[in-house]
């Protein structure tokens, strides 16, 4: 099959659509992610063993399996059993969120072990509330270590997307396998699709390498 550039150009409205969604895929499940993940993180430090334990149990349950096996939990086993459906798009975005929070727990964790332990002491020796510890003294010291390893997991995510293509969710890719089954010509849409990731992904690649490099000359 020839090229044709009329084609790849004719399938860039329907695209650019299934690209907002994608990325309202990757914003929502970052914000979810990063949310529950340092939720996760401070539970793993909590001083319940049984709790600390079921995280940990928890985090490396959701990190040994398969994302689109998630995704079809979530979506054609959860309902039957809770009776509670979600659609396909919230269903990407809880799937998305869910998983790539266990991996922020364990960047989160890093970066809160890296403060120095002095820290801890002196909001002892101040007598702060625990919780006014993580909020004032811990956090701020701990969340800007670990931005460039967060993003990195959000340009990640974003390429991922593509899988919830599986429950329908109309995303690029989606969009690419539309325009091919209706125009019969499958190789200009999804190379479309592709310079797309590309030059979304790209831009934020090397944001984040610039974020890890002006990290890195301000320790």
């Amino acid at each position: 099959m020839n090229w044709s550039w009329r084609a790849a150009f004719d399938s860039l409205p329907l695209l650019l659509k299934g690209l907002l969604v994608t990325v309202e895929l990757t914003l929502l499940g970052s914000a979810l992610a990063y949310a529950l993940g340092l939720v996760l993180a401070i539970l793993r430090r909590a001083r319940i063993p049984v709790l600390s334990q079921a995280i940990w149990l928890f985090i490396e349950f959701v990190r040994s399996t398969p994302l689109l096996i998630q995704v079809f939990v979530l979506f054609w086993l959860v309902p039957p059993v809770t009776g509670f459906k979600m659609s396909a798009f919230v269903t990407g975005v809880v799937a998305l969120g869910v998983h790539y929070a266990t991996y922020a727990a364990e960047v989160y964790r890093a970066g809160i072990e890296a403060v120095p332990k002095g820290q801890w002491e002196a909001a002892v020796a101040l007598n702060l509330p625990r919780a006014r510890t993580w909020r004032a003294v811990i956090l701020p010291q701990a969340i800007p270590r670990v931005l460039p390893a967060l993003g990195n997991y959000t340009i990640s995510m974003f390429k991922e997307t593509p899988l919830l293509l599986a429950i329908g969710v109309l995303d690029v890719l989606y969009q690419a396998k539309a325009v091919g089954a209706d125009t019969f010509r499958v190789v200009e849409p999804y190379t479309m699709a592709g310079v797309l990731f590309l030059l979304v992904s790209l831009p934020a690649s090397i944001l984040v390498r610039r974020l890890e490099r002006r990290r890195a000359h301000s320790v």
